[in-house]
């Protein structure tokens, strides 16, 4: 229950824009905003599959426009440099990142160089850095998974150093999120159940974190419903359009919950292996997710015993539910074959290292059990015996 005399505050700066076909008016939105020379950033599995021309449809014959398609998953600071670069050599008024997660952090990375006169991300890594707005930031997500087309936070690999840093700050939030459930579609079933883990992983975390408040709890537990029941069916057939239309809610609601909750330590430890093995976020999340809430248990009962009634589990009491939330998102990892740990060939002699970036994640005070570098250590052990 919700403490009353606790102060909080909610802020959703960015206009959404859901339905199926609804990015055919993406110039209706770039309207809106007085933007008539976008950057457009993206990679090139998007260009490949013609979601690109798709989008771009919308917009009047004769718009100027430059496209940068140079986006690596798990976005790097080079990319974000060589997108600014290229946002300035153009003369561009505005941003459209059309993909999945990476796409739109590298999108928003590139809007905080440009708006801040700077040349390298890592100056505005952490909190609250970034000193003035972003230009006009339209995202098309393509994906059902990183929410980042709602979130207030880039995170960006730092090629020097070998690990995620983030960029966290309101002025980071897209101005509009085009969400069309069609272009989900040909989202390939590899690609379907790691982003919707993460998604997954994005409203458990946010709902459990120390710093949740009730309407991040609200939509948190609405996604995870959603999640839940949608991920099978748009795994297993991907032109399920209610299925997908479900997980791209699912996905926006977990991502307006984290951005206004936190993350925990699923993220810190998926972010340290992103960084040093370059490994798909989404997995990294569904592969420690059981682990973590395993571990956790003791310190949110309650919590993951109503994330169990969200998924609409029976349970005899409180700690039977919340170890049946726990079975359930395990199983749930197997059921769209997502892979092991140990499966991922992680060299044991770096778990120490992977522990401490870990550890130092500013995510890692918001998991409900207070974690150490041991507590990293413990939780990578049980995961590569498991």
């Amino acid at each position: 229950m919700f403490d009353h005399q606790s102060i909080f505050s909610f802020v959703l700066p960015t206009k959404i824009v859901f339905g199926a076909c609804v990015s055919k008016n993406l110039f209706a939105e770039m309207e809106e905003l007085g933007a008539t020379r976008p950057l457009i950033v993206t990679d090139r599995g998007i260009v490949a599959a013609g979601i690109l021309d798709r989008v771009m449809a919308g917009l009047p014959s004769g718009t100027k426009y430059q496209v940068f398609d140079d986006v690596e998953p798990n976005p790097k600071d080079i990319n974000v440099s060589a997108g600014a670069e290229k946002y300035r050599e153009f003369g561009a008024d505005s941003i459209i990142a059309i993909g999945g997660g990476s796409p739109i952090d590298c999108a928003k990375a590139i809007g905080v160089l440009v708006a801040n006169g700077a040349e390298h991300i890592k100056a505005f890594e952490g909190k609250n850095k970034p000193s003035k707005p972003l230009p006009p930031l339209v995202c098309v997500p393509t994906t059902s998974g990183t929410g980042s087309e709602l979130t207030f936070s880039s995170v960006i690999t730092d090629t020097n150093e070998q690990y995620k840093m983030t960029i966290k700050n309101q002025f980071t939030a897209p101005k509009t999120a085009v969400c069309d459930p069609e272009l989900t579609k040909t989202v390939p079933a590899g690609i379907t159940a790691p982003t919707g883990m993460d998604a997954l992983t994005h409203a458990i975390e946010a709902y459990t974190a120390t710093c949740s408040e009730p309407i991040s709890d609200a939509v948190a537990l609405y996604a995870i419903e959603l999640i839940y029941q949608n991920l099978i069916p748009a795994f297993e057939n991907g032109d399920n359009l209610e299925a997908r239309s479900n997980m791209l809610m699912g996905s926006m609601l977990a991502g307006i919950a984290f951005s206004h909750s936190d993350v925990a330590s699923v993220h810190c430890i998926a972010e340290a292996l992103g960084g040093m093995y370059d490994l798909a976020h989404g997995t990294c999340n569904a592969i420690f997710l059981p682990y973590m809430m395993e571990y956790n248990l003791d310190y949110c009962e309650k919590r993951y015993a109503r994330i169990a009634r969200a998924m609409s589990l029976d349970y005899e009491s409180e700690r039977k539910g919340a170890e049946a939330a726990v079975r359930a998102v395990k199983q749930l990892a197997i059921d769209v074959k997502l892979p092991s740990f140990s499966s991922l060939n992680v060299d044991v002699e770096n778990y120490s290292k992977l522990a401490a970036i870990s550890e130092k994640n500013l995510s890692t005070a918001s998991n409900p059990r207070p974690m150490s570098e041991g507590d990293y250590l413990e939780v990578l052990r049980r995961a590569s015996e498991g």
